[in-house]
């Protein structure tokens, strides 16, 4: 997938300080060769992108998604949310499986340059929804908050709860649980890329929203507050930011990083379980794995509590790059090879309960 765009602004207006921002952006962008059109390498002689990710090599990728044909009584609607923070159109699929009842909601976030259609088809989440009977949201991020459809993870103002892009994505997802009827602990959010730090933010600035959180190919919250300092995330400096002590129920976490990601820097995967078990509980069994799937190794450390419920899981996909591990060819930034991330996913959200058996 292209990656977290830093070159996509917000609209300056009329004020001068906001344009002077945005001038000294495009600066530090055309230096690093990150502009639409840059020829120059990017920042640790990674390959020229297109805004602040770029045309990385992909495996099974399209130009565009193949859309694939529904169950009868399934639909894959779209909306638009809007609150005090924005507005961000969506699709709904709702799984012909669900008129039996609706087990849970999850948000999916694209990454840079995708669209939910895309994501939908390169993840196949929305066949195991059909299987496990739970609803699928698929927020759009918008061209004029990011040229290329990335979620702005970096940005302070999408950062911190009531705000930004947490306070649009929780509200919409709420207004969709309350449709359906689906509480909290049925409720999670999962992403690839930019989806995936903006996912772990909502873990954190909304754990009275999203009960799990699916973190594939990402950044943890607080790694960078602006442009440069996510340059330097992606390549591995990430900054330390305090784990939030707001009090509030425990958001398990699940996490996929490929050893060969040269996009995100896969220290960026270990960050993530750090602040995942620094919020989680005080006393946890740690074992590990080792297996093979779809022709990748992978290694996985499982942190439980004492009860056994698995509370955060980091699956390390040896010479996977930057791509959803176990995905469809019909969609971008996925690899099939590898083991299938959304059934681990849908595994780890639901707890093995029946709803997800």
């Amino acid at each position: 997938m292209k990656l977290f765009n830093a070159g996509a602004l917000r609209p300056a207006g009329d004020d001068p300080r906001l344009s002077a921002a945005n001038e000294l952006v495009r600066r530090t962008l055309a230096q690093h060769g990150l502009l639409p059109g840059a020829d120059a390498p990017g920042p640790g002689n990674l390959p020229a992108m297109g805004g602040l990710m770029g045309h990385l090599p992909q495996t099974g990728t399209r130009t565009a998604p193949i859309q694939p044909a529904y169950p009868e009584g399934a639909a894959f609607d779209q909306d638009t949310y809007t609150c005090a923070a924005g507005t961000r159109k969506y699709r709904t699929y709702a799984p012909a499986s669900a008129q039996s009842g609706v087990t849970g909601i999850v948000l999916m976030l694209h990454g840079c340059t995708q669209s939910p259609e895309d994501f939908a088809s390169g993840t196949g989440m929305n066949a195991l929804a059909e299987k496990h009977r739970f609803v699928v949201v698929y927020p759009a991020q918008s061209r004029g908050d990011n040229a290329q459809s990335c979620w702005n993870w970096f940005s302070k103002g999408d950062q911190q709860r009531g705000c930004g892009e947490p306070a649009i994505l929780a509200g919409l997802i709420s207004q969709v649980c309350a449709e359906h009827g689906v509480d909290r602990d049925r409720t999670f959010v999962a992403g690839l890329s930019a989806g995936a730090a903006m996912a772990a933010i909502l873990g954190e600035t909304y754990p009275d929203v999203f009960a799990a959180v699916g973190a594939h190919s990402g950044l943890p919250a607080g790694a960078a507050r602006d442009v440069p300092s996510a340059f330097a995330a992606m390549r591995g400096s990430i900054l330390d930011a305090p784990v939030r002590s707001e009090h509030g129920p425990r958001v398990r976490t699940i996490i996929f990083h490929g050893t060969a990601d040269a996009t995100v820097n896969p220290d960026n995967g270990d960050a993530i379980r750090r602040r995942a078990l620094a919020a989680g509980p005080e006393q946890s069994i740690e074992t590990s794995e080792h297996g093979q799937a779809n022709g990748r190794r992978y290694t996985r450390l499982i942190s439980s509590d004492p009860a056994g419920t698995p509370q955060v899981e980091l699956w390390r996909i040896e010479g996977q790059g930057h791509a959803w591990s176990g995905g469809s060819a019909k969609g971008t930034y996925a690899d099939p090879k590898g083991p299938d991330a959304s059934a681990e996913m849908v595994r780890f959200f639901f707890n093995n309960s029946d709803e997800a058996s």
